[in-house]
């Protein structure tokens, strides 16, 4: 299980003067491999046991492929991972799946409450989402409160998913909330990342 934030990438946007602002394909894809992952096992099983299990290798396979290929860790999978050995050991410790569930909803709360601390003083003040997707490109370059504005957006957009994901797996069967952490997460995430590509191309600044 993996939150996406922007990264280098491969779909580009172009509005005459404004930086090219990039919507990553391949980086998507890597992000999620672990959902994916435990969506192929829990159809082929259909024992969220197994797909457990399989969703634990493959976060721990993430996180070391990008370390050998960038010798360094995504802070963002790495804890990502973590919960997952957690949550997902619990679940296969204690043979109850709600603390699998659950750990989508707290890893989510856990980013947003991580984004919206970023923006005190006593932090920097430097929007969470600006030192990432500075770090990626460095030219990329947007007014002060745009930043907040954008980053504000990724709190609401963790806020939303985590809540979801709590109702799904309170409210429907087991295979729902499966076919929801695969069709639902990936698609509200890609839509969400390419609104955010079309909004930052139409305000980022030139340069």
């Amino acid at each position: 299980m993996v939150h996406y934030v922007p990264a280098a990438g491969n779909i580009s946007f172009r509005y005459h003067w404004r930086p090219r602002i990039t919507v990553p394909r391949m980086q998507l894809l890597f992000d999620f491999l672990p959902v994916i992952a435990f969506f192929v096992a829990y159809q082929l099983a259909h024992d969220i046991f197994i797909a457990t299990t399989v969703i634990i290798v493959a976060t721990v396979l993430q996180v070391s492929i990008h370390w050998i290929r960038n010798r360094r860790v995504n802070p963002m999978h790495l804890v990502s991972a973590g919960f997952v050995l957690v949550f997902g050991g619990l679940t296969l410790a204690i043979h109850d799946p709600v603390f699998i569930m659950w750990k989508v909803t707290v890893v989510n709360w856990m980013f947003a409450a991580a984004f919206l601390a970023s923006q005190l003083q006593i932090f920097g003040g430097r929007p969470l989402i600006q030192r990432l997707m500075t770090t990626v490109d460095t030219q990329l370059s947007l007014a002060p409160t745009l930043w907040r504005r954008l980053n504000l957006a990724w709190i609401g957009f963790f806020l939303v998913i985590g809540a979801v994901n709590l109702a799904v797996f309170h409210y429907f069967d087991e295979a729902t909330w499966v076919n929801f952490k695969f069709y639902g997460m990936l698609g509200l995430t890609f839509v969400f990342v390419i609104a955010q590509g079309f909004w930052i191309a139409s305000r980022a600044r030139p340069t």
